[in-house]
């Protein structure tokens, strides 16, 4: 027999690595730890509408997973371009040396 999660540990789980990516882009220096902060916020709000979803017995929720697993591998692939320009040019990938580029 399955057992089921009730809905609020899986939002409490949601909420904890959201806060995490969250403190992640704010407090890292390297783009890419930050790109993959962004991908963690993003499969935390993913998972808070598979959530709701389930609970709510509508496939909205669903469907809106799907196109934001669609939109994060297009920013994954744009922006590891942009950091690899950017290594390429800089020869580094700190976020300070952004300002660089606009000089």
């Amino acid at each position: 027999m399955i057992q089921q999660v009730e809905p609020w540990v899986v939002l409490s789980f949601c909420a904890a690595i959201f806060f995490i990516g969250f403190a992640g882009v704010l407090i890292r220096r390297n783009i890419l730890v930050v790109l993959m902060c962004i991908e963690l916020m993003l499969n935390a709000v993913n998972l808070t509408f598979v959530t709701f979803s389930k609970e709510l017995q509508h496939l909205g929720g669903q469907m809106s997973v799907l196109f934001i697993i669609t939109v994060a591998a297009a920013e994954s692939a744009v922006g590891l371009a942009l950091v690899i320009a950017m290594f390429r040019t800089l020869r580094g990938v700190d976020t300070d040396q952004i300002r660089l580029l606009r000089e």
